[in-house]
């Protein structure tokens, strides 16, 4: 299929759709110039990122009026997600790209919100395996779209619960799995990824790998327990409030989890055009996607075309692969116009099958 002709783009994609290799050749072609991760760019937006909502946070712990408060932790979990997912970054950039940047946001972001950037290293480009996306072996991937219609207000409910996971894990279960090596196999296995399937099953971590896991993995634990060693002695309002902020950051996350695929595919292989199709961008105009999409992911579709393509280049990448390729093309077949009517398409479709 030539990407100039017109195609029925909403249609859910599956393993029939064949690549378009117009397509394939100008995504590469057309963005070789701004493929550089840019220091500039990536450092002051995490700092400013965290800062930011760490000071919010603070002001939503200490200030007395409750309704001021509750403005300053939900200005934190915008700020803090967005400074939680430059872990989508560290999975894709080069590991030479930004000296010291995987360092300073584990010790800024990922331990402090017991989050490591182990958690999606070697997990989220699964995700992206050509023979993996969509497949019972993509730890990212559930067919949403298919199931029932109860599965989706679960999905969301469950994010709730993450920030009690996590202190859990980290201050519990992960101490007890150094002298029970049952439950430190388990522990990988199940709990060490942010993933969305549960059939997935993580891989033994080796080299390099293994040794970014016993660091992180300690200093998430020590934390952990220095959260809870302190609530008990004075007093467990801070916790909690951080807990609620890191909860408002995890439903936010799994909304717009809920947005980024169509959710269609029922194990198959796909192509990559299909994965494509069966991915979403929220280009411009509308403002709302820079916050519940931030570091680039309103063009998750692009960003499936190109997965190496630093977070700040993408919308450089959507305008010229859009100015290359008119409307009706295969490429405009992954654009939507916003979260809400993603969401109100997802759960028709749950619907349809009942």
């Amino acid at each position: 299929m030539n990407a100039h002709e017109t195609i029925n783009a909403r249609a859910p994609q599956g393993a029939a759709v064949a690549d378009d290799m117009a397509l394939l050749r100008a995504a590469t072609t057309l963005t070789r110039d701004i493929g550089e991760a840019r220091p500039g760019i990536y450092w002051p937006d995490m700092l400013l990122s965290a800062l930011l909502g760490y000071a919010a946070l603070a002001g939503a712990i200490l200030l007395a009026n409750p309704w001021v408060a509750a403005l300053f932790g939900m200005f934190a979990a915008l700020a803090l997600y967005r400074a939680l997912l430059f872990i989508h970054e560290l999975t894709h950039i080069h590991r030479d790209a930004l000296p010291g940047f995987r360092f300073a946001w584990n010790l800024l972001v990922g331990i402090p919100m017991l989050t490591p950037s182990f958690m999606y290293e070697h997990v989220h480009t699964l995700h992206h395996a050509r023979t993996r996306y969509g497949t019972v072996e993509d730890p990212e991937y559930l067919p949403l779209g298919l199931m029932k219609p109860w599965s989706l207000p679960l999905f969301l409910l469950i994010s709730l619960l993450l920030p009690v996971a996590l202190l859990l894990r980290c201050a519990v279960l992960v101490p007890l799995g150094v002298i029970m090596p049952p439950l430190r196999k388990l522990m990988w296995e199940r709990f060490s990824s942010l993933s969305t399937n549960p059939a997935f099953r993580r891989r033994p971590p080796e080299g390099e790998l293994a040794r970014m896991v016993f660091w992180q993995e300690l200093g998430a634990s020590l934390w952990a327990i220095t959260l809870l060693a302190a609530s008990w002695e004075f007093g467990w309002r801070p916790l909690a409030v951080a807990m609620a902020v890191i909860a408002a950051t995890a439903v936010l996350n799994q909304l717009r989890t809920l947005a980024a695929h169509l959710w269609t595919n029922e194990g198959a292989q796909m192509t990559v055009t299909a994965q494509y199709l069966d991915s979403v961008n929220v280009p411009p105009p509308g403002p709302l996607p820079y916050v519940w999409a931030p570091v680039g992911l309103r063009y998750h579709a692009t960003h499936h075309l190109l997965p190496s393509l630093p977070y700040h280049a993408l919308g450089e990448a959507h305008r010229r692969l859009t100015a290359e390729f008119g409307t009706g093309t295969t490429y405009q077949g992954a654009n939507y116009p916003g979260l809400a009517s993603l969401i109100v398409r997802l759960a028709r479709s749950t619907m349809r099958l009942q």
